[in-house]
């Protein structure tokens, strides 16, 4: 394989700073995907044999991260909404690790919803989990409505930070686990090798970088998007900011006492830094260690819901399927809805360069594309591939399920000028017709939550 821009990389994505993806790459890209399964497992072995994070999990284990349906369904029924509700928030608690099957629309979330109201003799005891999924189905509400204005403050910082200026980039002693704190060193070997944090690790690491570290939130936003198997920018971008207090009412800290009762104590003991380290001391000396006294004046944060993604013309009879990063399955509603139709992945170069995926990401995407039966894989820009292969297949429009990615939504605006474009709506987590603003999840959990707790209405 030709080596790229980072010598320590098969390929140029496996690098923790990221490159940009040559030709080669994409061949490769292009090749995997093609492989039937067996032989494309076979492959990948061949060509990082230490890849331990995607093998097969031993008995009794917590299923592999592997992309596709069946290991969906393992992790799926493997969840325990009243174990998850009481343990989340521990490092090793019950948390489901279903979020990069979810990412991908291998699962629904109401298909989630769905499991977890089965498991359990009333619906309250499903409430943390389902509230979780809530935050998931808000972050993509909130994408739709602001659109590429995510990767900017949304609001002025609910606290002033006491650096002077922001870093534009990770430092290097944070990307190569260098920093001397053993909690902060091992989320960031954890990153890199696996492409999974818990949701405790994720919010710890992100305030110590933003707060402690005087690092950019879109740095740090960026970093993540490039490693995290679940990421996408609307959980990802939208969680570093409540973190960093630009959609929130306050920004998050934590101190020692709280990573010790979560992680159970397991990197503050041997910590040669222990007693003098970042985050030690009560939250009252935190803030005033990091914040200015003066808090920034804001207005009240309203954002209106954006419409669904929209259709045009009369729905094709010949559809081609478009399968998009959040909907790569056969379970999604345009690829459900339209079982006999050619299906169609585009490697967008544009995406492949804007966040410069990691290997693991990569391989849980080939995974997910593997388990496609029929799938057709094409490289460039989907404005042109998409109604290329639509002539060329005989195909009469396209069918795409809805999504918030501003991406796509400009795509398929672009598409539908010279194909019809029919719009596959996803099974709804919740009822939002009674939602009128986004600024805020708890006013969006109040409008939505007795309908979330019921489950999807079969007929």
């Amino acid at each position: 394989m030709q080596r790229t821009a980072c010598e320590e990389c098969s390929f140029t994505a496996a690098c923790p700073r990221g490159t940009t993806h040559t030709e080669t790459d994409m061949n490769q890209f292009e090749s995997l995907c093609r492989m039937p399964r067996r032989e494309m497992d076979l492959r990948l072995a061949e060509l990082f044999p230490d890849l331990d994070a995607f093998r097969p999990a031993a008995a009794g284990s917590p299923p592999a991260f592997r992309g596709g349906r069946a290991a969906a369904e393992a992790a799926l029924a493997a969840i325990d909404p009243v174990a998850y509700a009481r343990s989340r928030n521990h490092v090793g608690g019950a948390v489901t690790r279903l979020s990069p099957w979810i990412r991908h629309g291998v699962l629904s979330l109401a298909e989630v919803r769905d499991a977890a109201l089965g498991r359990v003799e009333r619906a309250e005891q499903a409430e943390k989990l389902v509230s979780e999924l809530a935050w998931r189905d808000y972050w993509r509400q909130v994408h739709s409505a602001l659109g590429p204005r995510i990767h900017d403050d949304i609001e002025p910082p609910a606290a002033m930070p006491r650096h002077s200026t922001r870093a534009a980039a990770v430092p290097d002693d944070v990307l190569e686990a260098r920093t001397g704190m053993r909690c902060i060193d091992a989320f960031v070997r954890q990153l890199h090798d696996t492409g999974w944090l818990h949701n405790h690790e994720r919010m710890w690491l992100a305030s110590w970088l933003v707060h402690v570290r005087g690092v950019r939130w879109q740095a740090g936003a960026d970093w993540f998007l490039r490693h995290l198997l679940d990421g996408d920018p609307a959980s990802n971008h939208l969680s570093w900011q409540w973190v960093a207090g630009t959609f929130a009412a306050r920004p998050y800290i934590f101190n020692r006492e709280n990573l010790e009762e979560f992680t159970g104590g397991i990197h503050c003991g041997p910590c040669p830094l222990l007693g003098r380290c970042d985050v030690e001391g009560t939250y009252e000396d935190l803030n005033a260690r990091l914040f200015a006294a003066e808090a920034a004046d804001r207005a009240p944060l309203r954002i209106r819901p954006a419409a669904s993604l929209a259709g045009d013309g009369p729905p094709p009879s010949r559809p081609l399927v478009w399968l998009t990063l959040d909907a790569i399955s056969s379970r999604s509603p345009a690829a459900a809805a339209c079982p006999d139709a050619p299906r169609l992945f585009v490697i967008d170069p544009g995406w492949l360069a804007a966040e410069r995926p990691s290997l693991q990401r990569l391989v849980f995407l080939f995974e997910c594309l593997a388990d496609v039966p029929g799938i057709r894989i094409e490289i460039g820009d989907p404005t042109e591939v998409v109604p290329t292969q639509a002539r060329a297949l005989d195909c009469d429009g396209v069918a795409v399920a809805d999504t918030p990615c501003p991406r796509v939504r400009a795509a398929a605006t672009l598409i539908c000028r010279t194909l019809p474009l029919a719009v596959h709506e996803w099974p709804p987590l919740c009822d939002r017709s009674r939602v009128e603003d986004l600024g805020r999840f708890s006013r969006y959990w109040q409008r939505v939550r007795s309908s979330a707790l019921r489950p999807t209405q079969k007929g």
